[in-house]
């Protein structure tokens, strides 16, 4: 027979199975809720050092980083307020301070500035509005230019010898154009196949790959692997059925190591995946109702072998997000509007170097290069964090 003593223990009993019950379904949550990681970051506010000669960058358009993790930036020196920036470069000078900086800049990893070069010269056209600064797999330098008669590439060394110009300035061009092409946004490269994929790019709405020694086309394609038409689509509108082209700019096209290509088809607000044939295979909408310049402007992959992460730029919501490559899953964002370290106007260019680290370009009036440096893997626990700031300096 149970005694009250009995019945007070057998509930003890229960009511501890209970409890140790609901403490492990708290732990499971709790485990499950940490099992979401991915890369973290904090702005380096001393990176890079200052530039002498009293040179300042006007809008930074483009970003390399080469084999020994050389920062490479390309800017443009004629996107400068005269009477409030450019006193020194003045006739007459106006004021001590300031002077376009040349149009290339060459950082050592501790943010020394160690070379510089670019511009008009003989032998070459330089772009009327420079833009992307890509190195490839032989660490030499390839830009491109969106004016309306930049209709060509220059491939430079890394220390701004010419090698070849790809293209005529100034010719007509159409995305099916074998020589020439329509204001290029950027060029990526595969070193296994020895290829070169041009986002082109601000007239022209397709990829289009090169024989990375030669220049020449091998093929090409738009939207969903469609056959290119450059039919104005007018103006993208929130709720639309996803368009059956690219909209201008194609603004990126990132290969990566397993062989898929990453194209920022960037007023669409998407990011779409091909195979190195032109086979569309997915495709993300990142912020779908921003409105203007679109939300896909660049991306860049985590260092390791597996290239497990992409960072893409949005430089209208002024963020960068960190997204799982194989699932294509947003885990989270950083930065946030403003002009303080961390943060980003217009944030147009992203790179990664071998060590993990994220650099970042502003362009229109941000004019400026960042490093974020990475912190390892941490558990995703808000979508938007803001601006990485160090937390020790908070």
């Amino acid at each position: 027979m149970m005694t009250k003593k009995h019945v007070y223990a057998a509930t003890a009993v229960i009511a501890m199975i209970v409890a140790l019950g609901c403490g492990q379904k708290a732990l499971d949550n709790s485990a499950t809720a940490q099992t979401k990681q991915a890369p973290s970051f904090v702005v380096d506010p001393f990176w890079p050092k200052p530039l002498p000669n009293h040179w300042i960058l006007g809008a930074t358009i483009g970003l390399a980083v080469d084999s020994r993790d050389h920062v490479y930036i390309i800017h443009r020196r004629d996107t400068f307020n005269e009477r409030t920036e450019i006193g020194a470069a003045t006739d007459p000078v106006k004021a001590d301070c300031c002077i376009p900086a040349p149009n290339v800049l060459e950082f050592d990893p501790a943010g020394n500035l160690v070379n510089h070069w670019g511009g008009p010269n003989e032998g070459y056209d330089w772009p009327t509005s420079n833009h992307g600064i890509t190195v490839d797999h032989k660490d030499n330098i390839w830009i491109g230019g969106n004016g309306p008669t930049d209709s060509h590439i220059l491939k430079f060394t890394r220390d701004g010898k010419f090698i070849a110009q790809y293209g005529t300035p100034g010719s007509p061009t159409d995305s099916h154009d074998p020589k020439n092409f329509g204001s290029v946004a950027e060029i990526s490269f595969d070193p296994s196949a020895n290829e070169a994929y041009v986002a082109d790019g601000y007239r022209n709405k397709r990829v289009a790959v090169l024989d990375a020694d030669t220049g020449a086309l091998k093929r090409y394609w738009g939207a969903y692997g469609n056959e290119p038409d450059d039919t104005n689509l007018g103006p993208f509108r929130p709720g639309q059925e996803p368009a059956q082209q690219f909209r201008n700019p194609v603004h990126c096209a990132q290969p990566s190591h397993d062989g898929l290509v990453y194209v920022c088809d960037r007023v669409n607000n998407r990011l779409q995946v091909f195979k190195t044939d032109g086979t569309f295979v997915r495709e993300l909408f990142v912020k779908p109702n921003s409105l203007g310049d679109g939300s896909v402007w660049d991306i860049s992959f985590s260092a390791d072998d597996d290239q497990t992460y992409i960072y893409l730029a949005d430089g209208t919501n002024r963020k960068i997000f960190i997204i799982e490559r194989e699932s294509l899953e947003i885990l989270t964002n950083f930065g946030d509007g403003g002009r303080n370290p961390g943060q980003f106007f217009a944030v147009h260019g992203i790179a990664t170097d071998s060590k993990g680290n994220i650099y970042t370009t502003e362009t229109y009036e941000g004019k400026r290069l960042q490093k974020f440096s990475y912190q390892g893997m941490k558990p995703v626990t808000v979508m938007d964090q803001g601006t990485p700031w160090p937390a020790d300096k908070l």
